[in-house]
C-alpha cells in the first residue's frame, strides 16, 4: 500500500530514480477486452461450441492465451480435454492474431506518461503474458512503438507473469538495480511478479485482475490513470 506520513500519501513511483519502468499491456496500457471477445467467439464458433459474454472474457484474460482457452472450456464443457484444448488455441491463435486490434483502445492518460518517460530518457518496456506477435501489433497499430525500447511478450521465455522472469530480464539486460525499476501492471500477476523480482510495482484501478478486487493482493499503491504519477 501507499506509505503515510502525517496524513498524507506518499506514491511509492519515485519516477526520478527509476531508469527502467515496464508496463503490462491488456487491462493497463490498452483495454482489448472486446478483440479477445470477438476472436475467442469466432473460434468457438469454428469449433461448434456456445459463445461466451464479453463480461466473461474480461473475468478470464491476463493469465495467457491458454489459460484463457483452458478458462472458457472449463465453463462451457466442464472437464478440459487436452486434444481439444490444444484444438481451441490453435483456432484462437490464428484468428486473433490475424486482426489483433480492431477494437482494441489506450486507456486514458497512457499517450501522455509514456511521452513524459520517452521525453525524460526513461527505458521503458512493455511485459505481458500476450503472446509477442499480436502483442508488438497492437503496440505498433496504436502509435506506441517508438516509445518502447522492448515488447516482451509471454511466449519468449518458458515462464510467464506471476514468475518473475520477464522483469528479472529486464534488470539484467539493462544493467540496473531493482530500486531502478518500477513495474506497472493491473492484476495479481504483476503484483505478484514484481514482488518476487524484488522490484516496486503500481497497479491502475481500471484493469481487468481475473474479476477479483485488486486490493485485495495488497499492491503497493493503486492509481486512477497514470498521469496522476507525474503530478
Amino acid at each position: 500500500m501507499p506509505l503515510f506520513f502525517e496524513g498524507t500519501i506518499m506514491s511509492i513511483a519515485k519516477l526520478e530514480q527509476r531508469q527502467v519502468i515496464l508496463f503490462d499491456l491488456d487491462g493497463t496500457l490498452v483495454d482489448s477486452a472486446f478483440d479477445l471477445y470477438r476472436a475467442m467467439n469466432m473460434s468457438l464458433n469454428v469449433l461448434q461450441l456456445p459463445n461466451v459474454t464479453e463480461q466473461q472474457v474480461r473475468m478470464w484474460i491476463g493469465k495467457g492465451t491458454s489459460l484463457f482457452c483452458h478458462s472458457t472450456l472449463q465453463h462451457l464443457v466442464g472437464e478440459v480435454h487436452p486434444a481439444q484444448h490444444q484444438e481451441l488455441l490453435n483456432t484462437f491463435l490464428e484468428i486473433y492474431n490475424a486482426d489483433p486490434c480492431v477494437d482494441t483502445q489506450v486507456f486514458d492518460g497512457i499517450m501522455e506518461f509514456l511521452a513524459w518517460g520517452k521525453a525524460q530518457g526513461k527505458t521503458l518496456v512493455c511485459v505481458t503474458n500476450k503472446p509477442e506477435a499480436p502483442a508488438r501489433a497492437i503496440v505498433e497499430q496504436l502509435g506506441m512503438h517508438d516509445y518502447f525500447d522492448d515488447v516482451i511478450g509471454g511466449d519468449r521465455f518458458s515462464e510467464r507473469k506471476p514468475h518473475p522472469r520477464q522483469l528479472l530480464h529486464c534488470v539484467e539486460h539493462y544493467a540496473v538495480e531493482k530500486h531502478q525499476v518500477l513495474m506497472i501492471g493491473d492484476s495479481v500477476n504483476d503484483v505478484e511478479a514484481a514482488r518476487r523480482a524484488g522490484v516496486d510495482c503500481i497497479v491502475v484501478s481500471y484493469g481487468y485482475n481475473h474479476g477479483e478486487n485488486i486490493h485485495d493482493c495488497q499492491p503497493q499503491q493503486v492509481v486512477d490513470n497514470l498521469t496522476e504519477l507525474l503530478a
